[in-house]
Parts: structure tokens; sequence; C-alpha cells
């Protein structure tokens, strides 16, 4: 069995791939702090409920009619990679050369997104050790 196909594990993969998404994004934000024009962009915040109907919905997947039938990876509810659609955000403050990027909203977004990218990977670890441990004989 694929540790993927444990919807927890996929819904942490997702989450994280959505944190470093952000990051790279709000990088890209800091980096442009001082090109004319440019507009800061961040992700559509990650919903929970979204990701846990699409884990356990069966949704797009081909019916399983005996007990030994597996759903191919390309096929499987968490098993694909989602991609992440960058948004223009609305600015707080625009300069006079339009650039629209405060450095100290991106820090906060930027620390923010390191900590829930934290937590996650506190949880995912926390997860296989309890996998590990119920995987090991008893009285070890």
């Amino acid at each position: 069995m694929d540790i993927g196909d444990i919807p927890l594990f996929s819904m942490l993969r997702s989450r994280l791939g959505y944190l470093s998404e952000r990051q790279k994004l709000i990088a890209q934000n800091v980096a442009n702090s001082e090109t004319p024009g440019f507009s800061p962009k961040d992700l559509k915040p990650y919903d929970f409920a979204a990701q846990m109907k699409l884990a356990t919905s069966g949704a797009g997947l081909q019916a399983v009619t005996q007990p030994g039938h597996m759903t191919p990876p390309s096929q499987r509810a968490g098993g694909v990679a989602r991609s992440f659609k960058a948004q223009t955000v609305k600015d707080s403050e625009t300069t006079l050369d339009g650039n629209s990027v405060v450095l100290e909203e991106e820090m906060l977004k930027m620390s923010d997104a390191r900590m829930s990218y934290d937590a996650a990977i506190g949880f995912y670890q926390k997860s296989l050790n309890l996998l590990r441990m119920a995987a090991r004989a008893p009285g070890r």
C-alpha cells in the first residue's frame, strides 16, 4: 500500500504544495518590491472543506467492482498533482511609480506561511510515527 493512498497524507501533501507555492509567490513579490507598476500576487486561501470533499468523493473515479481492484494513481482523488493559481491581491498602498508591494505585509505573509508549513510537517511526522508504531510487533 502506498502512503499516498491514505487520504490524510494526500491532503497533507496538497497543503505542503500549496504553502510551498505561496512562499514562492511571496518571494517574487519581495524581489519585485522596487519594480515600477508591479502588483503583488498571492494564492487563493486554502479551503480545507473543499480538500476534504475532494478526498472523500469518488467523482471521476472508475467503479471498483471487486475487492482486489485498484484505481491507477492518476485517477485517485488525492494522487493527482494539484496546481494552484496565483491571483493579484488588492493593495493597501501604491507608490507613485505604481508599485503596490508593502514589504511589511509580505513579511507577515511569509512568516504565516512558514509557521503553517512547519505545523503541517510536524503533523506529517507525527502521523508517520503513529503508522510505524502500529506496524511494530507487540511488546517492542
